[in-house]
């Protein structure tokens, strides 16, 4: 099968011939119709996250269809789409399994990380971690659902779920890339109002994010017209991190939702005092994957997505990295 390969951090992925997989008990194979191309990727191509499972086949956000199923693999019948998210397998014992927290357990595999990814023709999954999609979504659409929406819904319900937060009415997002821009819609779906934060000077993504239902829009050094509930910081950029907290009114929360950052500066206590909090969020549970799908399911959610052929990974991930493209890249075998 054709498939794109890192062969080592920082350089450019190569087109190569490389072997089908079979599937193991409890494990199926998928002919991939799409797969998403996230930030996340992106760190793990540019090395900052360590230790990637080389060579490695990246992608996390992989729309495909059984073609094969292992022995005692049940759960969905041949021929069946599926999705396939960033948590590829959890060992199910430990006291964050048992406890609903399995985007925590230290013995986690991850789609395209630690675990062959997307960015192929086929690929092998856990069933257990595989989600049925809705219908209205092609492959193209439903391919950044499975990250972008799936850890950004995770993201959308810390941010609004806390007592202290009240009702989250005012809702700030930083950074609008393929999340933002679908959580922004369920957000205003769910009655909230909607405050978006680009890159200063960033028109297009700022007319963007006011055409998908926000009120505002304006540069991430810009004041917020308005006090926030909560704000989500989407863009892997540790400066927003004292800005968005001197956006949030007392008892507002500002969840951090990307697995990578780069650092926090200092910043003075009184920017965090008066019960504001401040979160990062791990990964995703599959009970947070059936509950965005059952949203996006309802919700006739625009997702704004780009295709590339998937022997054009290094474009698709480079329109990424520099901010050229609005919504998501999606790589199509």
């Amino acid at each position: 099968m054709r498939a794109m390969i890192l062969e080592a951090a920082r350089q450019p992925l190569r087109l190569a011939n490389w072997p089908q997989p079979a599937p193991e008990p409890g494990e199926v194979l998928l002919r991939i119709e799409a797969c998403a191309v996230c930030r996340t990727d992106l760190h793990v191509v540019d090395g900052e996250l360590s230790d990637p499972a080389l060579p490695l086949v990246p992608g996390h956000e992989i729309v495909g269809r059984i073609v094969r199923r292992g022995d005692r693999a049940n759960r969905f019948q041949e021929g069946a789409r599926v999705g396939v998210p960033w948590l590829g397998w959890t060992c199910g014992v430990c006291e964050y399994c048992r406890a609903g927290a399995e985007n925590l357990c230290l013995q986690a595999r991850f789609t395209g990380y630690t675990m062959q990814g997307g960015y192929a023709e086929f690929t092998i999954a856990d069933e257990r971690f595989c989600f049925s999609l809705p219908d209205r979504y092609d492959a193209v659409q439903a391919a950044p659902l499975l990250c972008a929406g799936l850890i950004g819904y995770r993201a959308y319900r810390q941010a609004t779920e806390r007592p202290s937060a009240g009702r989250a009415a005012r809702l700030g997002l930083y950074g609008f890339g393929a999340a933002a821009h679908l959580l922004a819609q369920v957000a205003v779906a769910d009655g909230r109002t909607v405050f978006a934060f680009t890159r200063s000077g960033d028109e297009a993504a700022q007319a963007h994010a006011r055409g998908l239902g926000a009120v505002w829009a304006g540069g991430s050094g810009d004041p917020s017209p308005e006090p926030l509930d909560a704000a989500i910081i989407f863009a892997p950029v540790g400066a927003l991190v004292p800005v968005a907290l001197r956006a949030v009114r007392p008892g507002g929360v500002v969840v951090c939702a990307g697995i990578h950052m780069s650092d926090i500066p200092s910043f003075p206590y009184a920017a965090l005092w008066q019960e504001r909090v401040l979160r990062s969020v791990a990964n995703l549970t599959r009970d947070d994957g059936e509950r965005f799908l059952e949203h996006a399911s309802r919700i006739p959610l625009r997702v704004d997505a780009t295709p590339f052929p998937l022997e054009q990974a290094n474009e698709a991930l480079a329109t990424v990295r520099d901010g050229r493209i609005q919504g998501a890249a999606v790589l199509v075998p």
